[in-house]
Order: structure tokens, then C-alpha cells, then sequence
């Protein structure tokens, strides 16, 4: 399965990067302007996540949700854990009613098609990866971050090389087919709202493609009821 995903996702690069170019990170502003909505209403977000970060245990660790990633996940003895609200398009309803004033943000922004709340244990690890679809967004908020002692963050999201320590209340929008790792250097917890956002302004052909797949993700998504809780 892991082949067949490794070779599926490096084909829908190719397709994209023929078609596409452009930095690893975007203007939010321009690309995603809904995203000031998220970011105002972070500490409320903040507030719905650190009750569901009082039974952890029952949400799943990200390799138990997409198996393929089972080696950027699973690859030390510490957790990362998602609650997927959306994913490709499909709201996972069970999980959206834990989460209100997320699901509400959802419903007014469609360009949306996915959103997990994640949970990086501390010392956690995420080794170099890429996403292979260039047709959205990554958009990253902050929502209780782990600060150094110099009260800088802690938690380290390097794209492309580049180091970006997001703290609370914090966002950056970028593209995640560049490769890109994450290091919890930390004590505690790092929780971050990760959406995923259609990309604006594609041609016409991307465009549908791009909705193509979309739509056959959330499709199995929906059958296998994955993220779930």
C-alpha cells in the first residue's frame, strides 16, 4: 500500500510541477484571506483542542489514520496524534460537534477542504517529507506552542531549508510538496490547527483535476471513516 501511495503521489507531482510553480511560502493575504478569521478566533480554538488534549489517548496517532506515513510518523517511539474535522471535502460530523466554533469557521469557508488539529509529543520528531499535491495549500496556526527559555518557540517547522518557529496565535500559509520537517524540541505538547486550502488561480485543466481528486479522496474518506473518534 505504501508503494502504490509513494507512486500515485509522485505521478500527481510530476503532473503539477509541470503545470504550477511557485514559492514554499505564499501571502496568505493574497492566497487565503479567510485566514484572518482562523487566526482572530485562535484562542477559542486554542480552548476546544486543550479539551480534547484531556483524553489524547483516544485520538489517533497519525499513521493509525493513513498507514502510508507510517515512516514520518511512527518512526520513533513518540506521538503525533490528529483529530481530523475534515479531510478532502468530508466532514467528519463526530468530530466537528466536539469542536463548534471550528466546524462554524468550516462552514463560511468552503475553500477549506480539510482541517486536523495536531498534537506533537514532546521530543517528537517528523523526518524530511513532501505532500503530493500541489493543488492546496498548507495553512499552519499556532495554537499552544512550547516556548525555549530565550521565550522564543520551541517547535521548529523548516520548509526548504528554511527554519519557522510559529507561535501562538501565529500562521504562515505554504506549499507542503516542498520537503519540509518538524522538531518538538520540548517538554511539552506543541498543538497546531493544520488546513489544507484550494490553491487560487489554477488553469483550467489543473483546476479540474485538482477537484477531481479532491473529490476522490474525500470519497474514501467517507467509506472508510477514517478519523473518526
Amino acid at each position: 500500500m505504501t508503494l502504490l501511495y509513494d507512486r500515485a503521489g509522485a505521478l500527481v507531482r510530476k503532473i503539477y510541477d509541470a503545470r504550477i510553480s511557485g514559492p514554499p511560502i505564499l501571502d496568505a493575504a493574497r492566497d487565503f484571506p479567510g485566514g484572518t478569521e482562523f487566526v482572530a478566533a485562535w484562542q477559542a480554538l486554542r480552548d476546544e483542542a486543550m479539551v480534547l488534549a484531556r483524553s489524547l489517548a483516544e485520538v489517533p496517532r497519525f499513521h493509525e489514520v493513513m498507514e502510508s506515513q507510517a515512516d514520518i510518523s511512527a518512526n520513533d517511539a513518540r506521538d503525533w496524534r490528529i483529530f481530523i474535522v475534515k479531510a478532502y471535502g468530508k466532514l467528519i460530523k463526530r468530530n466537528a460537534l466536539r469542536c463548534p466554533r471550528l466546524s462554524a469557521l468550516l462552514a463560511a469557508h468552503p475553500e477549506v477542504v480539510s482541517a486536523s488539529l495536531s498534537f506533537l509529543a514532546p521530543h517528537k520528531y517528523v523526518p524530511p517529507h513532501r505532500g503530493p499535491f500541489r493543488g492546496i495549500l498548507r495553512f499552519h496556526l499556532g495554537l499552544s506552542v512550547p516556548l525555549n527559555a530565550d521565550g522564543v518557540p520551541a517547535a521548529v517547522l523548516t520548509i526548504d531549508g528554511v527554519p519557522h518557529r510559529i507561535g501562538d496565535g501565529d500562521s504562515l500559509l505554504w506549499d507542503d510538496t516542498y520537503t519540509h520537517e518538524v522538531d518538538n524540541d520540548s517538554d511539552q505538547m506543541r498543538l497546531a490547527l493544520l488546513l489544507d486550502v484550494r490553491r487560487r488561480d489554477l488553469p483550467l485543466d489543473m483546476e479540474v483535476l485538482s477537484r477531481c481528486l479532491i473529490r476522490i479522496v474525500g470519497a474514501s474518506v467517507a467509506l472508510s471513516g477514517q478519523g473518526s473518534m
